[in-house]
């Protein structure tokens, strides 16, 4: 029995090593590395964050905003070019108005187009690969999943309802994502674990599960170039408890439940009435989104940008369960960097042949 296990632990290291000679360490859709940095939304994956991320070999998104407005669309992404010159990708909301923004977005010919909420057609799988751009939609259900392989998507997002921010589905990651491994075995798919992954550990684990690659939402958020609020950064590192909820942004955007921080704010009103939204609350704030100022509402769902005033602390604050785990801000090179090396450690501490 021993000698057996060696042997394919002999074999699984070998493949390892001949994988990370010619990918990078787990590289996906052409990317240096395996890691995602989610669309964070509305604007918090600024172009800085994107470009930080895209010149440490990962894949960054940037958001674009849930209303049209092409030529934004078109200012952001080239903005961003002018911080790098690695390839990077967009996000797209489908439960809002996309079309004009999506049409921008293949003009650019970004190198990927990330699609949530909503049904990934395949009219605009291939209207993207005419443009020569990457679609990866995420997803929430072994259903979705099927339907956007079918699409003939070139990556799919697998989100456990670990995740922070709005959570479309049910499962946890632990379950969904090896259902979705199977669904797609033998397919040119790439599948990329999402939902309380902040770390190496987390990185791993989604390995072993059958996944190519990680999306990290709140370890990005937490990090030097991502475009929060001070405050909002800080409860990161304080809080360590998350809920998940639906009392912010009803109005806007009814039935989509959301994972926010355990702040003290979120713990007096969790048990906001169904009847009640933002649209009879109080203005607690001001805010500019993608260039737009707005008053910000109590239970709006806007999060506090770095340019949001008023009472912070009592708008919402999305963040994944794994937000014990988070200890300080990063920049978000620093957090690529860590999770790759400490990855390599991790599975030479696990699986090396004995010398």
């Amino acid at each position: 029995m021993v000698v057996v296990w060696s042997i394919k632990m002999s074999n699984f290291w070998c493949l390892f090593w001949a994988r990370k000679k010619t990918m990078g360490w787990k590289g996906i859709l052409g990317f240096e590395y395996g890691i995602v940095q989610a669309p964070l939304g509305p604007d918090i994956s600024s172009p800085h964050l994107v470009a930080a991320v895209a010149n440490s070999g990962a894949l960054g998104f940037l958001r674009v905003p849930d209303w049209e407005d092409p030529d934004y669309v078109r200012e952001l992404i080239r903005k961003t070019r002018t911080l790098t010159n690695k390839p990077f990708g967009i996000g797209v909301i489908l439960a809002f108005p996309h079309k004009e923004n999506v049409k921008a977005i293949l003009d650019e010919k970004v190198a990927v187009l990330q699609l949530y909420w909503g049904e990934c057609s395949k009219e605009l799988v291939l209207e993207a690969h005419k443009a020569g751009v990457k679609v990866v939609p995420q997803i929430g259900s072994y259903e979705e999943a099927k339907r956007a392989a079918d699409a003939g998507v070139d990556a799919i997002i697998v989100q456990g309802r670990e995740a922070g921010g709005h959570v479309i589905g049910q499962d946890g990651l632990i379950t969904l994502l090896p259902r979705v491994v199977d669904l797609v075995r033998g397919r040119d798919l790439v599948v990329i674990a999402a939902g309380g992954i902040v770390d190496e550990r987390g990185y791993v684990a989604a390995l072993a599960l059958g996944a190519q690659g990680v999306s990290l939402g709140t370890r990005f958020l937490a990090t030097e170039e991502s475009y929060a609020h001070p405050t909002y950064k800080r409860k990161l590192i304080e809080f360590d408890q998350t809920e998940y909820t639906d009392i912010f942004g009803r109005a806007r955007w009814p039935g989509a439940p959301h994972r926010v921080l355990a702040t003290p704010f979120f713990m007096e009103w969790k048990e906001l009435p169904n009847h009640e939204n933002e649209s009879n609350q109080p203005v607690i704030g001001r805010t500019i989104i993608h260039g737009r100022e707005r008053e910000v509402r109590r239970f709006a769902g806007t999060v506090p940008n770095a340019t949001t005033t008023g009472d912070i602390e009592s708008m919402a604050m999305y963040a994944g369960q794994s937000i014990g785990l988070i200890k300080e801000i990063l920049p978000a090179g620093e957090v690529i960097n860590r999770i790759v090396e400490g990855a390599q450690r991790l599975i030479d501490q696990q699986f090396a042949p004995a010398h």
